[in-house]
C-alpha cells in the first residue's frame, strides 16, 4: 500500500515514557513518540491504569506530539474514558492535530471524549453535524439554496431534469456543474448528520483498510478506514448504498458507519492500496521534462529523460523519485524490500516519510536501473557496493551518493542527496543568533588553532564547516580539507578523499597535507588517536585547523580528546573554540498559529519578568504532513577558549568541574538557544526538548 506523504508507522519513535503532572485534581499525561503498534502503546495504557489505581479521575491526555492514531488507540481511549466516567472523572485530550481530530471525528469518539481547543478552522476537518441542526427535515435542495450554492432558477432545472431522467439531485447537479462534488458532499452530510471528509493518506488504517478483497472494495466504490469497538468507519460517495452497507456488515460481522468522500479521492485510494498502479500515480503525475541524467565517464554528455521514458516504465520511475525527492527537499532516499513490497521512503527534515510502495517484483529493476546509473556491477548481488550518479533537474546539478546493503528479501538501497544549491554555504543563513555569529566569525579570523564542531550525525557540522572554510576561503590562502567522501566541491579549495581501502586514512592523508604548506585544514573528523594528536600538532605549528567531533554539547570536545589521549597541556594551547549544534524543525509558515503561554511553562523557563509570553505552532497542513513544522534551522552554543578554560583543560577536569566553568562563565547552552528561538516563535519548545533531550 502506498502512503504518500505520511510518516512511516514503522519507524517512528517508540516512548521511552509518558510524562506525568499532577495540577491539583487533575493530572496531565504526554505521550512521547508514537502510539502505533501494542508496544508503542503499552505506556500509556500503564499510566492511564496507574492514574485509576490512585484514583486520579481527571485526566487531560496531551497529544502534542502524537501525529496519527489508529483503530486500537481509539478503542484504548474510549475504554478508559468509559473507566474512569464510572470512577466519577472523566477523559479529555488537547493539542490535537488536524489529522488526528479528523480521525476521532471519522471514529464518532469525539461525541464520547471532550476535546479541548476547539479553535481549528472548520475547513481543516470534518465535522458531524448534530441531528437535531434542523428540527424537521429539510430537503438538499432548500439547504443547497440556504447556503447560496444553487439559485431557486437551478433547483428548479434540476427537479425537471430529475423527472425526465430518474437520477436523483445531487448528480444531476454535479454533473451539471453547478455544484461541486465537494461542496454538495458537505451539504448532503449536514442533511443527513454524516462525517465529510476530504479522504487524505493518514486517514484510514493499514490494517483495516485490507479486511476486504480489493475486489470487493473496487466495485462497491467504498474505502474501510477504521474498525473501533466493532463498528467499521467506511468512505463512500453514496451516503443511501444500502445494499454495500448491508454486504459489507454481512462479510464483516459489524455495524458499518458511512463517512462521506469524494469518488475521485476513493479511486484514488484504493488504486494505491490495491499497488495496481506500479508508478505510485502521484510521483509520476508531478514528472516534469527538466531531469536529466549526467554520464559519469563524460560529465557533459547529458541523456534526456523523455527518451529513457520511452523505453523503459521502470527508468521514468527512477527519474520520478529521485525528481519528487529533490522537489520536497529531501537528504535521502531509502528502496527497501520486504516480504510483500517495496517501500520508498524520503527524509525530510528528518524524519522519514513513506512516499509509494510499487510491487516487490518490481525492486530487482529499480535496484539494476540505479546500479546503471551509478556505473556498477549489477550482477553483484552479495555484497554491499557504494557509488556516485549525477543528475540534472530544475535547473541544477545534483549528486547521489548510492550505497547497497544485501538484505534477506534483496538489496537495500539508500541514496544521499546532495543538492549544493539548495545546501548552505553563507555563515549567515546557518540559522545562528547575532552573538553566536559574532563568536564564530572571531575564531575564524584567528591565524592558527583547533576549531571543532560537535553535535550528532545529522546535526549539520559538515554544513557549517563547508561555510566556515567558504567565509575564510581567498586566493591568498592554501587551505586544504580531508573529506570522507567529499560532498562539495569549492572553487580554489584543494579537497582530498579519505581511501580507507587502500589505506589512505585521515591521519595519513593529514599527515601529507601538512607538508603542502596549508594556511588553513579542514578534517572532515576526528575518529581515533593519531588523527586528534596530529590535529592538535599542526593547529600549535601556526595552521588553522577545523574539524568535527561526535559529542553531545560543546564541552564534551574537551573531555573526548583528554580521553582518546591527547596531553592536557597540548589542547589546552591548541584549542581555540567548540561550537555545539543541532538541527530543531522550524513551525511551518502555512498553518502557524499563536497562543499564550501557560503559568506552568512560565514559573519553569523564569518568564515572570517578560508580561504575557506568546508561543507558536503549527496546526498541521498539506504543506507540511501534518506535522506542524517545515524546514529546519540551527541551534548553537559556543564555547571560545580563556585563560581560565585554558587552566582548568591543563588540570585534566571532570566533567563535572567542564559544567561548572559553563554556568560561571553564563555560556548559553543549546537548550538556552533553543528557547530563545522559542520565544521568537521560529520552533517549538516541544521541538527544542525532543532534540537537546536525545
Amino acid at each position: 500500500m502506498s502512503d504518500s506523504n505520511v510518516i512511516n508507522l514503522e519507524d517512528q519513535p517508540k516512548p521511552r515514557s509518558v510524562g506525568k503532572n499532577r495540577m491539583g485534581s487533575l493530572t496531565h499525561l504526554l505521550p512521547r513518540g508514537s502510539l502505533l503498534g501494542e508496544e508503542q502503546q503499552q505506556p500509556l495504557i500503564e499510566a492511564l491504569d496507574e492514574c485509576l489505581k490512585l484514583w486520579e479521575t481527571q485526566v487531560i491526555i496531551d497529544l502534542a506530539g502524537i501525529t496519527l492514531l489508529n483503530s486500537k488507540n481509539i478503542e484504548t481511549l474510549l475504554y478508559y474514558q468509559q473507566k474512569l466516567t464510572r470512577a466519577g472523572g472523566w477523559l479529555k485530550l488537547t493539542h490535537i492535530k488536524p489529522l488526528v481530530r479528523d480521525i476521532l471525528t471519522i471514529t464518532a469518539a469525539d461525541q464520547q471524549i471532550f476535546m479541548l481547543d476547539e479553535e481549528s478552522p472548520a475547513d481543516t476537518r470534518p465535522r458531524a453535524p448534530s441531528a437535531n441542526a434542523h428540527q424537521h427535515p429539510v430537503r438538499i435542495g432548500d439547504l443547497l439554496l440556504e447556503k447560496g450554492l444553487l439559485t431557486e432558477e437551478k433547483i428548479e432545472q434540476a427537479i425537471q431534469l430529475q423527472k425526465t431522467s430518474g437520477n436523483r439531485l445531487g448528480e444531476i447537479v454535479v454533473k451539471k456543474g453547478w455544484v461541486s462534488e465537494h461542496d454538495f458532499l458537505s451539504t448532503l452530510g449536514q442533511q443527513m448528520s454524516i462525517p465529510y471528509i476530504t479522504l487524505r493518506n493518514g486517514l484510514y488504517d493499514p490494517d483495516v483498510i485490507n479486511l476486504l478483497d480489493s475486489e470487493i472494495t473496487s466495485r462497491l466504490k467504498m474505502v474501510p478506514l477504521f474498525m473501533v469497538n466493532n463498528t467499521l468507519s467506511l468512505a463512500t460517495a453514496d451516503a443511501q448504498a444500502i445494499a454495500g452497507f448491508s454486504e459489507i456488515e454481512e462479510r464483516l460481522k459489524c455495524r458499518v458507519r458511512p463517512v462521506l468522500a469524494r469518488k475521485e479521492d476513493i479511486l484514488k485510494t484504493l488504486n494505491e492500496a490495491n499497488k495496481s498502479n506500479i508508478y505510485g500515480a502521484e510521483v509520476i503525475d508531478d514528472l516534469g521534462e527538466d531531469f536529466e541524467v549526467v554520464d559519469n565517464v563524460q560529465p557533459d554528455d547529458y541523456t534526456g529523460i523523455d527518451d529513457m521514458a520511452a523505453e523503459s516504465p521502470v527508468i521514468n520511475m527512477v527519474n520520478s523519485i529521485i525528481q519528487r525527492a529533490v522537489h520536497d527537499k529531501a537528504s535521502d532516499i531509502h528502496i527497501e524490500p520486504s516480504q510483500k513490497k517495496c517501500r520508498i521512503r524520503f527524509r525530510i527534515d528528518g524524519l522519514l516519510y513513506e512516499v509509494m510502495a510499487p510491487r516487490i517484483e518490481l525492486h530487482p529493476a529499480l535496484v539494476s536501473r540505479l546500479k546503471v546509473m551509478a556505473n556498477l556491477d549489477i550482477a553483484e548481488r552479495r555484497m554491499p557496493q557504494d557509488g556516485r550518479i549525477q543528475v540534472h533537474t530544475q535547473g541544477r546539478s545534483v549528486d547521489l551518493r548510492f550505497s547497497s546493503l544485501p538484505g534477506m528479501y534483496g538489496e537495500k538501497i539508500v541514496l544521499r542527496v546532495l543538492d549544493k544549491q539548495a545546501s548552505i554555504m553563507d555563515i549567515n543563513s546557518l540559522g545562528m543568533q547575532q552573538h553566536n555569529i559574532d563568536a564564530f566569525l572571531r575564531l575564524l579570523k584567528r591565524s592558527y588553532g583547533l576549531i571543532l564542531v560537535t553535535g550528532p550525525t545529522g546535526s549539520g557540522k559538515t554544513t557549517s564547516l563547508y561555510s566556515a572554510i567558504n567565509y575564510i576561503n581567498s586566493i591568498e590562502k592554501n587551505i586544504v580539507t580531508i573529506e570522507d567522501p567529499v560532498e562539495y566541491q569549492l572553487d580554489i579549495v584543494n579537497q582530498n578523499p579519505v581511501k580507507e581501502n587502500i589505506g589512505l586514512t585521515f591521519a595519513k592523508m593529514l599527515k601529507h597535507v601538512l607538508r603542502q604548506d596549508p594556511d588553513v585544514v579542514m578534517v572532515g573528523e576526528i575518529r581515533e588517536r593519531e588523527t586528534a594528536e596530529i590535529a592538535v600538532q599542526a593547529a600549535l605549528t601556526g595552521h588553522l585547523v577545523l574539524s568535527t567531533l561526535h559529542t553531545n554539547d560543546a564541552i564534551g570536545a574537551v573531555t573526548r580528546m583528554l580521553d582518546m589521549g591527547i596531553e592536557p597541556y597540548l589542547l589546552s594551547s591548541a584549542l581555540i573554540g567548540v561550537v555545539g549544534q543541532r538541527l530543531v524543525r522550524s513551525i511551518c509558515p502555512k498553518c502557524k498559529t499563536e497562543y499564550l503561554a501557560s503559568p506552568e511553562l512560565v514559573e519553569r523557563f523564569n518568564w515572570q519578568d517578560k508580561g504575557k509570553v506568546k508561543l507558536s505552532k503549527g496546526r498541521g497542513c498539506n504543506e507540511c504532513y501534518d506535522s506542524g513544522y517545515k524546514g529546519r534551522l540551527g541551534i548553537h552554543e559556543i564555547i571560545e577558549t580563556d585563560g581560565a578554560l585554558q587552566k582548568l583543560i591543563i588540570s585534566n577536569p571532570s566533567r563535572d568541574q567542564l559544567t561548572d566553568y559553563m554556568q560561571q562563565h553564563q555560556i548559553k547552552l543549546l537548550f538556552d538557544d533553543g528557547l530563545d528561538r522559542a520565544l521568537q516563535g521560529v520552533t517549538t519548545i516541544e521541538e527544542i526538548s525532543r532534540v537537546v533531550s536525545s
